[in-house]
């Protein structure tokens, strides 16, 4: 267990069982709906985006975007590669609190998962959503997309150094978000 420091890049582990984050963590992805993507070309031209998501009970995270969109572009050619941020920007500043992912996505494919996640979006979605999976497979410019993570830290205290606060984060695992007061995790069907 580390407490965080400039050597360790100020993400520390000494709270990562700690109830509290965890609850801190439930609390930002249950209460936004929008995440911001992070993605890079193949050329290393970085790339973010704001999207509507939703989530199941395993974190995997669900969003639909056009297919030629950059950050979709840059998932197709970059093998998936995704870092996702989720926040509530209101707060006054140095009081806002984050959820940081990073992991991999893919388009889904098979027509069963697309009617699923649509199912996991519609229930996020502050109004109808009157689409079919046949809206988001072949000949179609929009594709839903699948994340799943491999790390995530949360907004941790800020530090005084000098005159001066530094942002720290909280390394903890994955598998004590879960459960969370999510859908099921779409298992039922194949990836991809």
């Amino acid at each position: 267990m580390e407490v965080a420091n400039p050597d360790n890049a100020w993400i520390q582990t000494v709270e990562s069982t700690n109830a509290e984050i965890i609850q801190q963590a439930r609390r930002i992805i249950t209460g936004n709906i929008y995440c911001t993507l992070s993605t890079c070309s193949l050329d290393s031209v970085p790339w973010v985006s704001p999207v509507f998501f939703a989530f199941d009970s395993n974190l995997n995270i669900y969003w639909s975007s056009a297919i030629k969109s950059q950050h979709s572009q840059n998932l197709y050619e970059n093998s998936g590669r995704v870092a996702i941020a989720i926040f509530d920007s209101s707060p006054p500043e140095g009081t806002a609190e984050g959820l940081y992912f990073s992991g991999y996505a893919n388009e889904l494919e098979n027509p069963n998962r697309v009617k699923e996640t649509l199912k996991l979006l519609s229930a996020r979605a502050r109004k109808k959503i009157e689409r079919t999976e046949k809206d988001y497979l072949d000949d179609s410019p929009r594709r839903i997309y699948h994340f799943q993570p491999q790390s995530v830290w949360v907004t941790g205290e800020r530090l005084p150094v000098g005159n001066q606060l530094v942002d720290t984060k909280v390394s903890f695992s994955l598998l004590d978000l879960i459960p969370l007061n999510a859908p099921p995790a779409i298992t039922s069907v194949e990836l991809g």
